[in-house]
């Protein structure tokens, strides 16, 4: 009778301990969801636009797209643009408030209190290395340069760590055949004015483009990418991580690449999370209009157990877009527009909020 107790006693426990981790495992994921909040003031939408706030008011700029409904396999031409839009707090609302000196995209933004920073990036004419500060001043947007990158760059990644934004990797113009391993750092400790971009060593692994970056307790962490071997694309699902105190290290590999994912990333008190991103099972597919579109999935990457795990959100929307920025603002992360399919864009603006 004793035994039979006990016994039961350890079903009961066990079935609690499997509860528990079930619980555990799931409230990252919980405490997220995505949803539709708003559309950019174009049908068609952009994909690589800058994106960040200025005076904590939401700002989007520049990018590309195939116009009215053209596709790359149509032999539509590709068009880069240079509006600034900025969603008024009052009206809630769009209107667009000036132009970017070029059109531009692709390239990194970093939100800073003078304004925001649009580094690198491509056009119809090629790569471009310009560094642009975004600010508004009476109402008015103003246009500052600051040192370029060292080479051109786009199709890269970036972050502010601290008082430090680091740039990686990339494509140095349209047409090269292999990727850059660049590993640029801006010290801003000085002021903007003092600025200069300084070569630090790359991590220890391929060259990449299209990757994923995140700021976390001033580290800078390089997520997934594709490397260009004889221009053709190798996905990658290696993951490292950079500080100024102990260089690089290689953390765990992603579950599977997730390339051009909304980033800088959204994390918390242990995890990073990675939405969506191109995991390459239709690499290669000529699909057209049927593409399904890009991954929905949600990632979380523990940096405290170095764990990855795949986690279901409360998602709310039928895509998830690629080659765009994600915005802190206002306590929930923003990604406006990007690449829903290969070439096909959308104006949808996300917002990914604590529920």
């Amino acid at each position: 009778m004793v035994s039979t107790k006990i016994s039961r006693m350890k079903i009961k426990g066990f079935v609690v301990l499997i509860v528990i981790q079930l619980l555990l495992k799931t409230t990252a994921a919980q405490q997220f969801a995505i949803e539709q909040w708003n559309v950019l003031p174009d049908s068609t939408g952009f994909a690589g636009s800058f994106a960040g706030l200025i005076n904590d008011q939401l700002v989007v700029a520049g990018g590309s797209n195939f116009p009215g409904g053209g596709a790359p396999w149509l032999g539509s031409k590709k068009v880069w643009y240079d509006q600034v839009f900025l969603f008024d707090n009052k009206t809630a609302t769009w209107k667009k408030i000036g132009n970017l000196p070029l059109p531009l995209g692709y390239g990194v933004s970093v939100s800073l209190p003078e304004g925001l920073l649009c580094i690198g990036g491509s056009n119809a004419a090629g790569h471009s290395a310009a560094v642009l500060l975004l600010q508004l001043k009476a109402g008015k947007l103003q246009t500052d340069t600051l040192p370029p990158l060292p080479l051109p760059l786009a199709n890269t990644c970036g972050a502010l760590v601290g008082d430090k934004i680091y740039v990686a990797g990339g494509i140095t113009a349209p047409d090269a055949k292999s990727t850059s391993a660049a590993f640029f750092e801006l010290d801003l400790s000085k002021g903007l004015k003092n600025a200069k971009w300084k070569a630090l060593p790359a991590w220890p692994g391929p060259s990449r483009m299209l990757g994923v970056a995140a700021a976390v307790d001033n580290c800078f962490y390089l997520f997934s990418g594709a490397q260009l071997a004889n221009g053709q694309r190798v996905y990658l699902r290696d993951a490292y991580r950079f500080s100024k105190r102990s260089g690089w290290m290689k953390i765990a590999d992603l579950p599977h690449p997730v390339l051009a994912a909304p980033t800088p990333l959204l994390h918390d008190k242990q995890h990073i999370f990675l939405l969506g991103g191109d995991d390459g099972s239709n690499a290669g597919k000529d699909l057209r209009e049927a593409h399904p579109g890009f991954s929905k999935q949600l990632l979380a990457y523990d940096y405290r157990k170095n764990k990855w795990s795949v986690l279901p959100a409360k998602m709310d929307v039928p895509f998830v877009p690629v080659t765009t920025t994600a915005v802190l603002w206002k306590g929930q992360w923003v990604v406006p527009g990007g690449e829903i399919k290969p070439g096909i864009r959308t104006p949808m603006v996300l917002r990914i909020f604590k529920k």
